[in-house]
C-alpha cells in the first residue's frame, strides 16, 4: 500500500512535469528572433560637440560689478544732491529727536494762549509738544495736534535711497482708572 502511493505521486509528479514542457516558450522564441531580423533600427548619429574655448578673465585694476557697497553710495550719492525731502543734517536736534516713536505716548492734550499743545510721556518724564515741533528719530515733524492723536510727517529713505514722506499718528493713551 504504501509502494502504491509512493508509485501514485512519482507517476503525478512525472505527468505534471510533462506539462510544463517548453512548447509554448519556443514559439515566442521564434516570433522574437523574427521580429529582430525584420526590425530596422533608424538612429541619426550624433553631432560633434563644438569645442570650448575658455576666456580668461582678468580683474586686477577692474571694478567690482557686484560690490553692493558701490551701489549704494552712488544711489545715495544721486538721491541726495537732486531729492527736495532730504532732511537738513546741519540743524540743531531738539529733545524728543533722540527718542523713537514707539517709545512716546501720549497722555493729554491743552489749549494755551490759543494754541493746542499735546501731553507726551516717555518713561516717567511728560513734554509738551505743539505743530511745528520736531519728534523722533526719523526725521518727524508734528503737523498737527488735536485732543485725540498728534499727526506725524516722518522723512525716511526707501529701499532705493530716495528719500519719501510718511504720514504716522501718537495717539491718545487713555488710562483705567483704579477704583
Amino acid at each position: 500500500m504504501i509502494i502504491k502511493r509512493n508509485c501514485l505521486a512519482l507517476l503525478s509528479g512525472a505527468v505534471l512535469l510533462a506539462g510544463c514542457a517548453d512548447s509554448d516558450v519556443q514559439e515566442v522564441n521564434q516570433w522574437m528572433e523574427q521580429t529582430k531580423k525584420e526590425t530596422k533600427v533608424n538612429v541619426p548619429p550624433l553631432t560633434e560637440p563644438t569645442t570650448f574655448v575658455p576666456f580668461a578673465y582678468s580683474t586686477v585694476g577692474q571694478v567690482d560689478p557686484y560690490d553692493p557697497n558701490k551701489l549704494l553710495a552712488e544711489l545715495a550719492r544721486s538721491s541726495s544732491a537732486n531729492n527736495p525731502l532730504k532732511p537738513d543734517d546741519s540743524r540743531p536736534k531738539e529733545v524728543l529727536e533722540a527718542f523713537p516713536l514707539d517709545t512716546m505716548s501720549m497722555v493729554g492734550s491743552m489749549k494755551s494762549k490759543g494754541v493746542m499743545y499735546a501731553l507726551v510721556q516717555i518713561d516717567k518724564t511728560i513734554y509738551h509738544v505743539k505743530q511745528g515741533d520736531r519728534v523722533g528719530q526719523n526725521f518727524g515733524i508734528i503737523t498737527g495736534v488735536n485732543d485725540e492723536a498728534i499727526s506725524i510727517k516722518e522723512t525716511v529713505q526707501d529701499a532705493g535711497g530716495e528719500w519719501i514722506e510718511r504720514p504716522t499718528k501718537l495717539e491718545l493713551q487713555e488710562r483705567k482708572e483704579k477704583k
